[in-house]
Order: structure tokens, then sequence, then C-alpha cells
């Protein structure tokens, strides 16, 4: 200790014993500067190596592995674009919407209009959902039931009635509404069998377009499952016109219609078939877009 030490010699007693151990705790220590430690650690650095390299001196090279991009790369390509894409398509949409929308409120809101003797199928297009009205009589003889259709959860069927017109070639086909399943007979539903001259008022419609899951009508066995207006004009000897009787919405009416078997018709509305949107505006009558293909009302 005095050897390593030799400041120490002078002193005695605790100062002494403590400055030692000091003394020592620092010699053992591993980041001592004790001259034999210093020279352990510089005696074999990686520079004192004349073959050693640095980075610097041996810079890496790039190498090309002539591996093409993967399916993955083009994917991610394709998420930008394809999201552009239906950005714009969603922008042409909402302008058809709001088209689509201004021009049947501005027929639902005019007086309904008495319907032609004769209607040019063609020309139905530019009067769909237009209010119109006619005078007959309704020919129960040739009635027609759809089915099955629903309404407020109970199964049933629509009413589809030629009305015959003054004059020859003027009958028209009407759908007067929905009835339940269990007065399908003529029998069970009197009331709802009206005769002499009636006025029928309701929408001039489009005709109808079957879906590839509708089985197909059966008129031999008297089963219709939609509304071939083409199919059902040639049975009955009607005009490719297609009516849709309106009433006012009204519950109470609506149960009194269900009990006696008067058919229940549809309110004065226009369903319009837009993906993912629903919308409705109110002028005398309301204009509403619900969910159907290829923008189609119902």
């Amino acid at each position: 200790m005095q050897a390593l030490f030799p400041c120490l010699r002078p002193l005695h007693g605790p100062l002494r014993s403590n400055i030692c151990a000091v003394s020592i705790f620092l010699s053992r220590s591993p980041n001592s500067t004790h001259p034999a430690r210093l020279h352990r650690r510089s005696a074999h650095t990686p520079a004192d190596d004349p073959n050693f390299l640095s980075i610097v001196d041996n810079p890496p090279n790039l190498v090309k592995s002539g591996r093409r991009h993967g399916p993955g790369l083009i994917v991610l390509a394709l998420i930008p674009i394809t999201a552009f894409a239906l950005g714009s398509w969603q922008v042409l949409r909402l302008g058809w919407k709001t088209d689509l929308i201004a021009r049947f409120e501005d027929r639902l809101v005019r007086s309904p209009l008495p319907l032609p003797p004769q209607i040019d199928p063609a020309a139905i297009k530019d009067f769909d959902y237009r209010r119109v009205y006619a005078t007959g009589h309704l020919r129960h003889d040739q009635e027609m039931l759809i089915g099955p259709r629903m309404h407020d959860g109970n199964n049933g069927y629509l009413v589809v009635t030629p009305l015959e017109r003054e004059g020859e070639g003027t009958t028209v086909l009407v759908n007067r509404g929905w009835i339940p399943k269990k007065l399908k007979r003529h029998a069970d539903r009197r009331e709802g069998l009206p005769t002499g001259e009636v006025k029928v008022e309701g929408l001039l419609r489009e005709p109808w377009k079957k879906n590839m899951f509708t089985p197909d009508n059966k008129p031999e066995l008297g089963e219709f499952y939609f509304p071939d207006v083409e199919q059902m004009a040639k049975l009955t000897g009607s005009q490719s016109v297609w009516i849709e009787e309106t009433m006012d919405p009204d519950l109470l009416k609506a149960y009194d219609r269900e009990a006696k078997g008067i058919p229940i018709g549809r309110p004065a509305e226009v369903r319009l078939v837009c993906r993912n949107h629903h919308h409705a505006m109110d002028g005398r009558k309301k204009a509403s877009i619900g969910h159907c293909p290829e923008g189609k009302a119902e």
C-alpha cells in the first residue's frame, strides 16, 4: 500500500485507513486509469492491424438482384386509382340523383291529368310517376293476383284488374293494391269488388323489369310472381299501360280495408333506387329514395 501510495506514509489512524480503502477501490474499478489497464485496452485495437479496412475505405456497393417488383406493388398502385375512380363515380351519381329528385318532385305536386284513350308505350318514360285519373268499369272476371307480397308483416297479394273504358282498345291495367292472403277468393271480399263506373286515381308507371331471382309467371295456372305488364296486357286485351292506384296514408282506414278485403293502395310517393342513400322531399306529396338496382324506381 505504501509502495503504491507513498503520500500516505505520514498519515496515521482512521484517516489513513479511509483514504487507503478509497484508493484500493479506485484501483480495482473497471474504469480505473491504471497504466496496466490502459495498456491492455489499447494493445489490441482494430486500427493497429495493417490489413484493417474501415467502411470509409471500402464503402458498400449496391447490387441489383434482378428480381422484378411483385404483385404487392401493383396492388398498392391500384388503390389510389380505384379510390379516384369511385369518388368520380359518386360525384356523377350525386348529380344524377339531384336531377331525378327535382323532376319527380315537380311531377308529384302537379294536379292529376286525365288519361288519354290511347297511350304510346314509348312515351310513358317521360310521364313516369305522373299523377293521372281514369274512369271505367273494373273487369273483376279478369283479375290477376301477384304474390306473395308482404304488407306490415302479413302475407298477401297485389290485385291487378283491367279498367275497361269507353271506346275500343282503351283498357288499361290497374294495380289496385294489397289484400291479405286469407281473402283471396272473391266470395270472401264482396266489398272489394265494386260494380258500375268507378274513377281510379294513381301513378302512371313504366313497365317493371324482372330480376334473375324471380320465377316466371304461370298464367295458365293463374300464378303471377311479378307484374309482367306486356304479358298481362296480352292476356286481358289491354294496353301495355300500368297505373298504380293511390290512397292517402291513413292507418285506421287501412285496417278497415284489410278487414273487408278492399285493396290497400300505395301512398302517392316515389321510391327511387339509390344505393346506400335515403332522402325525402316534401311537396304536396313526398319523394323518397330507397334501395333498388340501376336507379330504378318502385
